[in-house]
């Protein structure tokens, strides 16, 4: 006679066909139909050969050797087992724990550390707020300067009183022998009070340029000090001491200066060929990537009625009866070529 328990299914749960141990492999989240069938004989039954229990009833620690049967095992019930299986994971879990809160605690003595010794260093990036802070912050920086002073300023002519308090500052540092070099846009050679200064400074032995355009205000104090805008904030300035962030502005500066052109009011005309040219590129290239006129003036330096008349003599020249119509002629004509 067949016995009855031989058609018994295998278990199918994947953790049950590997090599661990019953009570080592992790229970699976949804036990299998052939736990649930052998459970459900071993509680009709009292006891079922330790062979034909699946090895999720083990892990689960549903089923235990049954000391009065040799050989056999018996169900325990959910609320039993739940101890038994469930208490190494979560003395496992009290572990990390424990280890967690004391790496925690032994890195929060490496911060404080760490922080005692930086407040003991100069700050690599400093924010300064208010007119009077950031003159009181250049001062500092030009008083204590040897080498050289780069400074380059975007926009068209700078106000007078700025450039009265520059002029005394800059006369200052050049008759002590530091060099000097700044670089404007090339909208301030009809700038009279811009003049007046460039030609003072000049005097001393400053060094100015013009550009077309300049991207940003910035101050480089002997390759190891810088100031920048911050964000777009007015008077709001970033003082800046990180030796790459210093290094890599000066370099740009330094890119910028060997492209820019020298302005020498006693040698030659405020406004040569190359000056005409760098604005009327600067221009067309703004229109055709589709700027206002509000804008280009913003970004050139020079009043809006100005670039107004340049765009009219420009589509004069090019029969353009529109803005976007001026865009494309002047993109394909090729005057922006070279």
């Amino acid at each position: 006679m067949k016995d009855d328990h031989s058609s018994t299914p295998a278990c199918d749960c994947r953790e049950s066909s590997s090599g661990v141990s019953a009570r080592d492999r992790p229970a699976p989240e949804r036990p299998c139909e052939a736990a649930l069938a052998t459970y459900r004989r071993a509680l009709v039954a009292g006891s079922l050969p330790q062979d034909e229990v699946t090895g999720c009833l083990r892990a689960l620690q549903l089923m235990v050797a049954d000391r009065g049967s040799p050989g056999f095992m018996m169900p325990v019930p959910p609320e039993t087992a739940s101890y038994a299986a469930l208490a190494p994971l979560q003395e496992a879990i009290l572990d990390h724990r424990r280890t967690l809160r004391a790496t925690r605690a032994s890195l929060s003595v490496f911060e404080a550390l760490y922080a005692e010794v930086h407040r003991t260093q100069q700050p690599a990036l400093t924010r300064l707020s208010g007119a009077a802070v950031i003159s009181k912050a250049l001062d500092a920086a030009v008083g204590g300067c040897r080498q050289e002073v780069r400074t380059a300023h975007p926009g068209g002519s700078r106000p007078a009183d700025v450039l009265e308090e520059a002029l005394t500052r800059d006369l200052g540092n050049l008759r002590r022998g530091v060099r000097q070099r700044t670089i404007y846009q090339h909208t301030v050679r009809s700038d009279r009070a811009t003049l007046s200064y460039i030609e003072q400074v000049s005097t001393e032995g400053a060094e100015i340029r013009t550009l077309a355009e300049v991207t940003d205000r910035v101050m480089v104090f002997d390759g190891d000090l810088a100031f920048v805008p911050f964000s777009d904030e007015p008077q709001q300035a970033l003082r800046i001491q990180h030796p790459s962030l210093v290094r890599f502005l000066a370099r740009a500066f330094d890119e910028a200066w060997a492209r820019a052109v020298p302005v020498r009011p006693e040698r030659a005309p405020l406004r040569t060929p190359v000056i005409t040219s760098d604005l009327q590129r600067a221009i067309l290239l703004a229109v055709v990537n589709g700027e206002t006129d509000a804008s280009i003036a913003r970004r050139i330096g020079m009043s809006r009625r100005s670039v107004a008349e340049h765009m009219r003599k420009v589509s004069e020249q090019l029969g353009s009866t529109s803005r976007a119509q001026l865009g494309y002629l002047v993109a394909t004509s090729g005057l922006l070529d070279g």
